[in-house]
């Protein structure tokens, strides 16, 4: 794998919808940069600190939430002496987002008090009141031609369907939700999913005209849902909960098919393979160098700690994972699955169970069983899938990377002076890997992935 050099970010960043841009904030600019020679190809200069970059899905336009003026401004690549800027007022703006069709931009007011489609070609605006939410409740349909945005009046919750073309109101349906958490089209546009807040577990699945095709409810009398994602295939759809469990529904029968648990202890028989990152120093042989004494007493003394590079032990089960009690006094337990993610192909989908957040845990769909483990020395920080093949990448703060395959998992080393990896994001077509250091960043550059059937543990 090649890296670049760093370069200087203060915040957010964005890989347009082409793959051929980067977008990054640095204070008050925002730096856009060609993705293959990372050179400069434009530099905006906003009105205040950059907190949100969003990009029109046609690449062409570029937003920036300025949340605490609060205010947006938009940028066009292609014509850079054009300039948008929305300013609600007194209302203000918490969120902002893209229509599908790159020419109208969404915003919601603070308190949730109003949802506002501003358009760029006519200057014209709508407005839908009560948005349930800020950053969540809104969904665009895979095709672009409809949006469902949560709303919620007289104590009750509902969803509007609006036509992306002429934003009306297509249909209004309530819903049975005691306070909704947020909304997902299916990636085939054929089903919408919703969810309940934490203390009541409830997922409901509606057709697009509001008929309710299914309601699942795994228990009562706890805290529920805490993450939900449709597979890429649009055939299954996982649910995270708080009690430590991932369930996978079909998209026939909106039944469950699969139930996969996250153990403190992992006991046979389980077909999985175990990986536990491991410190390993490097031998340096110095007996047949030419030293003076001193010169050997001051490296003896100074072995800096960098002479440690890491790698992946196989382990046998049965096993005992590294776990930790949430205190039952204290709210929002770190408890339960909160990271979750599918493979491009929909047969692997990762998972961290939030009292285990040193472990990684990656199930295959197709056979129903536990692929692999990969047991980390710090919390996990992230985890992205390429979006072209089953490749797994994962960093936990500290100055590597790691990677799993249906082949193997290996432990990369980041060969940039105190640089820890805190986040990271793949390009649309797999071919760039963003690194996010505190106040830097660089790309990566992967190797295609050769298929193979042994595992391995290279450094």
């Amino acid at each position: 794998m090649e890296f670049t050099e760093p370069f200087k970010q203060t915040g957010p960043y964005a890989f347009s919808p082409n793959a051929r841009f980067l977008a990054v904030a640095v204070d008050y600019r925002l730096v856009i940069r060609d993705v293959l020679s990372l050179k400069v190809v434009q530099l905006f200069s906003c009105l205040d600190k950059i907190t949100y970059i969003e990009w029109a899905p046609d690449s062409e336009y570029i937003l920036c939430g300025l949340y605490k003026r609060p205010m947006i401004q938009a940028w066009s690549l292609t014509q850079p002496e054009w300039t948008c800027k929305i300013d609600e007022g007194p209302a203000g703006v918490a969120y902002a987002r893209w229509s599908p069709d790159s020419r109208h931009i969404l915003t919601t007011s603070e308190f949730q008090l109003r949802l506002t489609v501003w358009s760029l070609l006519n200057t014209a605006c709508i407005h839908v009141q009560w948005p349930k939410h800020g950053s969540k409740g809104v969904s665009f349909t895979k095709d672009g031609k409809f949006a469902a945005v949560c709303t919620r009046r007289d104590c009750k919750d509902y969803v509007n369907l609006l036509s992306c073309h002429t934003w009306e109101i297509m249909g209004v349906f309530a819903v049975d939700t005691l306070d909704l958490a947020d909304v997902q089209w299916s990636p085939d546009d054929s089903a919408i999913v919703i969810w309940d807040s934490p203390l009541e577990y409830k997922v409901l699945i509606y057709s697009p005209d509001g008929r309710c095709l299914s309601k699942y409810q795994a228990y009562e009398s706890g805290l529920g849902v805490k993450s939900v994602s449709w597979s890429p295939c649009s055939q299954f759809l996982a649910v995270g909960s708080y009690d430590q469990m991932l369930r996978v529904l079909n998209h026939l029968t909106w039944k469950v098919f699969a139930e996969f648990v996250h153990p403190s202890a992992v006991r046979g028989p389980c077909c999985a393979a175990i990986f536990k990152e491991v410190d390993e120093p490097l031998q340096l042989d110095m007996s047949e160098l030419s030293l003076n004494d001193d010169f050997a007493q001051y490296s003896s003394d100074n072995a800096p700690e960098s002479h440690i590079q890491v790698r992946y032990n196989v382990l046998e089960i049965p096993i005992n994972l590294p776990s930790q009690k949430p205190p039952a006094d204290k709210p929002n337990p770190k408890q339960g699955i909160s990271l979750m993610s599918w493979s491009c192909d929909s047969q692997y989908v990762c998972t961290r169970n939030d009292s285990m957040p040193t472990v990684l845990w990656i199930w295959d769909i197709n056979h129903l069983e536990l692929a692999a483990i990969l047991i980390q020395k710090d919390p996990i920080r992230a985890a992205a899938w390429d979006p072209t093949c089953p490749r797994l990448v994962l960093c936990t703060g500290s100055c590597h990377l790691y990677m799993w395959t249906p082949s193997g998992a290996y432990c990369i080393n980041v060969p940039l002076p105190q640089f820890a990896v805190i986040d990271l994001k793949w390009n649309s077509d797999g071919s760039c890997l963003f690194l996010k250091d505190k106040e830097s960043f660089c790309c990566a550059a992967p190797e295609m992935l050769q298929e193979s059937s042994d595992y391995s543990s290279d450094d």
